[in-house]
């Protein structure tokens, strides 16, 4: 594909192009309107699993639960991972190519019907034949690349990550026919051989991916995902609208949910993700390590409904259980987002340590009863406010247009 921004006329929808690939310092290089369709498709899973791990915690399966969610969301997260940066570097915008995308679209939405059943039951047949047919896509996608390139290194790593996609899918296959009590063992051997094909098929050529995109498209899904904890949130507090004795018993809650995921977005957002991004010895640990990020943030709007529904006497899990949904998750969104990038942008040790105190903090709110929600938004309202302040006397490196850097 030509390497001039999409804006231009040179660049103008064309049927059926060329797959190749595209320039690491292309100009201009955004999210497409595709894209950002992809994503809103892949909520729904989200929105699925957050919904069964609402059931498994708020019947007391808290085990159960949180390995039945950590699948389910793998399943999510690694076919949202490999189509984002495969569409970084191939991305030409044709017929064939959205065509592709969409029948990944119709995979996840195979994928999410088949959630329930997964993390409910261990039937993973449905979620399977999903996930299937989001992985043929995407091979073809791989395939179609290889042919566009000339022979070479750039060839030899789209045939390896098309051949090795194509061997893990055989696996998911035949983890159907397995043992009932080997699925789960054998789950984390498949997840592992998908975790392996990008380290070997970037061996010996590292595909053109753009860092600036790619920072804004784990962005955008992180917004997204704080939104659909936003939902999860609301309608928890809507189902139970009635039913609890004093309606003042979830304002403390939705406050500090409220609190809670806008310091979640303003932590993520707070430093220039995409200068670290250099290549995949810096990359690839920053994208693996996002499947923690997602995951607990998405889990947060878990825990907010699940502390709704114990406020409701729904929920067959004490008070502690309940607060601990809320601050586990959080405090692991803190751990993370600050080990991943926001600690590579500190300037004193008051900066670098603001993030790894905070997380204690917000796991001794667990032990502050019904108000463990609120008392973990003010310690996350507490968090932005302090990481501003210590900003303030640091603007050589904007943050955000017209502000002072705001690291936190």
């Amino acid at each position: 594909m030509t390497s001039t921004p999409a804006s231009t006329q040179d660049d103008r929808f064309k049927p059926v192009r060329r797959m190749r690939a595209r320039r690491r310092d292309e100009a201009h290089r955004s999210a497409t309107p595709l894209e950002l369709f992809f994503d809103l498709c892949f909520v729904v899973a989200v929105g699925q699993a957050g919904i069964q791990l609402v059931h498994a915690l708020a019947e007391g399966h808290v085990s159960d639960g949180i390995i039945g969610y950590l699948f389910v969301f793998f399943g999510v997260w690694w076919a949202w991972m490999n189509f984002t940066w495969f569409a970084s570097a191939y991305d030409c915008d044709d017929v064939p190519y959205r065509i592709a995308t969409l029948v990944q679209i119709c995979g996840v939405l195979i994928y999410a019907a088949g959630v329930p059943r997964a993390f409910a039951d261990n039937d993973w047949a449905i979620a399977v034949v999903g996930y299937v047919v989001m992985r043929i896509a995407l091979t073809a996608q791989w395939l179609r690349a290889a042919a566009s390139e000339p022979p070479g290194p750039a060839r030899r790593t789209a045939l390896t990550y098309a051949s090795g996609v194509i061997v893990c899918q055989a696996a998911w296959i035949a983890l159907l026919s397995a043992p009932e009590d080997a699925k789960r063992w054998l789950f984390v051997l498949a997840a592992a051989a998908e975790l392996l094909v990008p380290l070997i098929a970037e061996r010996g050529h590292q595909t053109p991916w753009h860092p600036h995109h790619i920072a804004e498209r784990y962005g955008l899904f992180t917004i997204i995902v704080l939104g659909e904890t936003m939902f999860a949130a609301t309608i928890g507090v809507q189902s139970v609208l009635g039913e609890v004795e004093e309606f003042g018993e979830l304002v403390p809650i939705a406050a500090g949910g409220i609190l809670i995921i806008f310091a979640a977005w303003w932590i993520y957002f707070s430093v220039p993700v995409h200068e670290r991004l250099r290549g995949n010895r810096e990359s690839i640990p920053w994208g693996y390590g996002h499947f923690l990020i997602f995951a607990s943030a998405a889990a947060i709007g878990a825990g907010l409904e699940v502390a709704v529904e114990q406020s409701a006497g729904k929920a067959h899990i004490p008070v502690l259980g309940a607060a601990a949904a809320v601050t586990v998750p959080t405090a692991l969104y803190l751990l993370t987002v600050w080990y991943l990038h926001a600690r590579h942008f500190k300037r004193t040790t008051a900066q670098q340590l603001l993030l790894p105190v905070s997380v204690p903090l917000v796991l001794a709110c667990t032990f502050a009863g019904h108000w463990a929600v609120l008392a973990t938004g003010l310690v996350m309202a507490a968090v932005v406010t302090v990481g501003v302040i210590l900003a303030s006397g640091h603007p050589e490196t904007a943050g955000s247009p017209g502000l002072p850097e705001l690291e936190v």
